[in-house]
């Protein structure tokens, strides 16, 4: 599988018309949890679905795909993207299952968690060069499917996380959260280690906590959302923790991600599955046993799965479909707190893309996605590339976005 690299320069010029934000109480995990403002800076519209979202800044990036199954004509589908460095090599993992037929498409992309789905991996030396396509969980039993949720590393062990569910979809009876080991000294073979728990699907690996508890977020068969503690004694050891349902008037949580702030408390993003456009936030000040209410930010959002990361200088990353009403492009923010972000890069677009996941390792970092549900691919970032700043940054035109995009 080959790369192609994209590296214009950034350099000075105005991105958007100036517009001032809107003013709000800087946010604060205990003073002031209820702060909608998460995108702050001179460049930033007061409304910020107007920002000009195909003049944002291009950040330079080399590019590969991963998997394409595009044709198959949308019978078969590769989605839920998530990557990890083991043992000397990049890892990627996604699902792999039966789609529909492009005529019955909906929205341009073909369906999806499907009866037969399973998780399939690949693997790199450099992040790019990915060989062959090897099967995690295998065939799942008869009108069941497998969802990949990403990899963990647990005491020297490489854990691949994947929910089963009773097909079409994950909402429902049988599902349940399982892991899978990478058994050493058989090549890359993959064994079952069992349930992690019942009626759960997270939906990012678990993170260690300082104490030492992992923590990672949960949805149930009725999407509630919760969170996950322990996973020290054994994979099967967690103790849940509730936020908030899926019928909840304000908003329909989904994918939620979560990171640790300086102050030691944690915050936490939710995608909105209504309407609103907007990404929501809610803090912990307890290592994820409670949570202040999930509060609408002014940070938007297409109502898609998005993924962030903190570097080793301290810096926050978020990377998701900013375009309140499409999933295109894909972009990234920057924040120095992990709060209010005053930077935002356009990353890939001019299509379909969706489901990031990122990960940095040695100074790059890593996005993967998923193109129109039909292919697995991968951005590899310099962290040095990053602009130190806010804009102003050269305006790239809807053009050459298209002709950026088309060399993908």
């Amino acid at each position: 599988m080959t790369a192609s690299t994209i590296r214009p320069t950034l350099c000075l010029g105005l991105v958007l018309a100036t517009a001032l934000t809107v003013p709000a109480v800087r946010p604060d995990p205990v003073d002031h949890p209820d702060s909608p403002l998460m995108l702050a800076g001179d460049w930033v519209p007061a409304d910020t679905h107007q920002i000009k979202f195909d003049e944002l800044p291009l950040l330079p990036a080399a590019h590969a795909v991963i998997s394409d199954v595009r044709d198959q004509q949308g019978r078969r589908v590769n989605q839920h993207n998530y990557l990890v460095f083991f043992d000397g090599r990049y890892w990627a993992m996604w699902s792999d299952g039966p789609g529909v037929p492009r005529a019955h498409f909906q929205g341009g992309v073909p369906g999806h968690d499907r009866a037969d789905q399973h998780v399939f991996f690949a693997t790199s030396r450099d992040g790019l060069d990915w060989g062959e396509i090897g099967d995690i969980t295998g065939a799942p039993d008869s009108g069941y499917g497998w969802i990949a949720r990403g990899f963990w590393v647990r005491e020297g062990k490489l854990l691949a996380l994947a929910s089963r569910y009773e097909a079409p979809g994950y909402a429902g009876p049988g599902l349940s959260l399982h892991a899978f080991e990478l058994v050493s000294g058989h090549g890359d073979r993959w064994q079952h280690r069992g349930l992690v728990l019942d009626d759960s699907m997270n939906n990012f690996s678990p993170k260690q906590l300082p104490g030492g508890d992992w923590l990672m977020t949960r949805r149930d068969q009725l999407k509630a959302v919760s969170f996950m503690r322990g996973g020290v004694k054994s994979i099967t050891d967690w103790r849940t923790y509730p936020v908030i349902g899926y019928d909840d008037s304000a908003l329909a949580a989904e994918e939620p991600y979560w990171w640790q702030l300086a102050d030691g408390n944690l915050v936490a993003l939710f995608r909105d599955n209504l309407d609103s456009g907007y990404l929501f936030r809610a803090f912990s000040t307890d290592e994820g046993r409670t949570w202040t209410r999930p509060v609408r930010t002014n940070f938007p959002d297409a109502k898609s799965k998005f993924n962030g990361v903190q570097l080793p200088d301290g810096r926050f990353i978020l990377v998701n479909n900013s375009h309140p009403d499409r999933r295109d492009p894909m972009t990234l923010a920057i924040s120095e707190d992990g709060l209010v972000f005053d930077r935002l890069l356009y990353l890939v677009g001019g299509r379909h893309i969706d489901y990031p996941h990122v990960m940095e390792h040695d100074g790059f970092l890593f996005v993967a996605f998923a193109g129109a549900k039909q292919t697995v691919e991968v951005l590899r970032i310099r962290v040095a590339d990053l602009p130190a700043s806010q804009p102003p940054y050269q305006v790239h035109t809807l053009s050459e976005r298209t002709k950026e995009a088309s060399s993908r």
